[in-house]
């Protein structure tokens, strides 16, 4: 027998691969934080989506694949007239909740945005109960929804915390993917064999690259892969509900498997078991619609626009601008040269700083091309420098703290200078939970009002500010508060 020659026997399924299909098939939420913190993510998370709908570079990649196409029974889109099969659903909300970078996010080795998962969930949901509701049987409640979104979350959160995806240059909606897939099988009702099954073919699958995120090539892909990566969840999760096979060493095989093939070799490692602590810690985008890496940079920049008022200068007394901030801030969003999209400028924590010290503000419409072509953003930004502060990196990565810390010095020509400004927390941190809701409850109530009249606005809050009412409401009828 030839050396070469493999012994070819069935492996036992990687423990990464049980473990998640464990997880979210017997695992019980006991945490009333973590449901109610995912009621106030729900409302957040399709806030940020009915901004995005007024930005017609988002709109145009929505609707079914085929134009005019519906589907009875199918997952409805809020804020717009789609009704869809849930794969495109799924994309849909994906896609909308994510354009405008202003969804939750969570900070680790590796990061990413938890809430991307929704459109997945929320589309199987929604399509599970009104087929349930036409054959006569019960649909599902949204609790069942704030439950996927806490698994979701959690198997999201729990594989970033430890091992950073970037650095080998995937992004990381390859870990949206991964926990839809698990979440969504769940809600279809597929066994802990099958969604084992789906969540192996998650792995197995091909990955995006982080090229999309980054200089020279940032763009708008970034805005719709979540929704790409949901929808995608949604299909592995139908296929796997057909018998097809899995593949129980996708991480694991030699030469193979993922482990080897996009990960360097190295296995995944793990700080926690699955639970709810990634739900109860997660971080809300409040204030601003920039990158999370640097919300307390912005925080910072208008406390020091009020500050130069008062002392009566302007952003053409700004002789230099010096930022201390982490590691993954610099490694990210530091950015020199040429800005050629609103994605590339919420990448950028210079154009992020600056355009509040011109300002007094940060918006979505302030990545526009409008507002990018004035010269003064391009000439203060030549004068904003970023250090890392290795203290700050320690506490980004400390799991009692996990601060996003950034520190900013603004000195003048004429020698003097502001003291420095330092935001270790942004509003959106667990730390300012009590601080933050109320705002964040603002925020949805701005966002309602972008698309729907008043009558309509106040049924959608009545039910989402009141815990057990929302929890008891069936899916389908959440949805069709949101209809248009």
């Amino acid at each position: 027998m030839s050396a070469n020659v493999e012994f070819n026997a069935r492996p036992a399924p990687d423990k990464e691969l049980v473990d998640i299909a464990r997880y979210v098939t017997d695992y019980q939420i006991s945490s009333a934080e973590a449901y109610d913190t995912a009621r106030n993510c729900l409302m957040d998370t399709l806030g940020c989506g009915f901004e995005a709908l007024s930005y017609p570079a988002c709109t145009k990649l929505m609707g079914p694949v085929v134009p005019g196409a519906t589907m009875a029974n199918g997952a409805k889109v809020p804020g717009t007239t789609f009704q869809l099969d849930p794969v495109m659903a799924a994309f849909n909300i994906g896609c909308m909740i994510r354009w405008l970078d202003f969804n939750d996010t969570w900070l680790a080795a590796e990061w990413g945005h938890p809430s991307d998962n929704l459109g997945g969930i929320l589309a199987t949901a929604d399509w599970l109960s009104r087929n349930a509701v036409a054959a006569g049987k019960k649909p599902l409640l949204m609790r069942d929804v704030l439950t996927a979104m806490i698994k979701a979350h959690e198997i999201q959160g729990c594989l970033a915390l430890e091992n950073s995806f970037n650095k080998v240059g995937l992004d990381h909606v390859i870990l949206v993917k991964v926990a839809s897939t698990a979440t969504v099988a769940q809600l279809m009702g597929l066994s802990r064999d099958e969604i084992l099954n789906a969540v192996s073919l998650a792995w197995v699958d091909g990955q995006s690259l982080r090229t999309y995120r980054h200089s020279p090539n940032t763009g708008s892909r970034k805005s719709w892969a979540a929704g790409d990566a949901t929808s995608r969840a949604v299909k592995l999760a139908l296929i796997a509900k057909t018998g097809e096979m899995g593949y129980p060493s996708a991480l694991s095989a030699k030469t193979w498997g993922f482990y080897d093939v996009s990960f360097k070799g190295n296995k995944f490692k793990f700080q926690r078991p699955y639970a709810s602590y990634v739900m109860e810690n997660v971080l809300f985008k409040i204030s601003f619609p920039a990158e999370f890496h640097s919300q307390t940079a912005v925080e910072a920049a208008m406390t020091l626009h009020a500050k130069m008022l008062s002392a009566g200068k302007t952003f053409g007394d700004i002789k230099r601008i010096s930022i201390r901030t982490h590691e993954a801030c610099i490694r990210i969003i530091d950015k020199k040269g040429p800005l050629n999209n609103p994605a590339d400028r919420d990448h950028c924590i210079q154009y992020m700083v600056a355009v509040p010290l011109i300002f007094g503000r940060l918006t979505a419409a302030d990545y526009e091309d409008n507002i990018a072509t004035d010269p003064r953003i391009d000439t203060l930004r030549d004068k904003i420098h970023c250090t890392e502060d290795p203290a700050f990196t320690k506490d980004y990565h400390d799991p009692n703290k996990r601060s996003i810390a950034n520190a900013l010095t603004i000195d003048f020509n004429d020698g003097s200078k502001l003291d420095e400004v330092i935001v270790e927390y942004p509003i959106g941190h667990s730390r300012r939970r009590a601080e933050g809701i109320p705002l964040l409850e603002e925020k949805f109530k701005i966002n309602l009002a972008r698309q729907f009249p008043t009558k309509q606005q106040q049924q959608i809050l009545k039910v989402s500010l009141d815990q057990k009412a929302l929890e008891t409401m069936p899916v389908n009828e959440y949805v069709d508060l949101f209809v248009i």
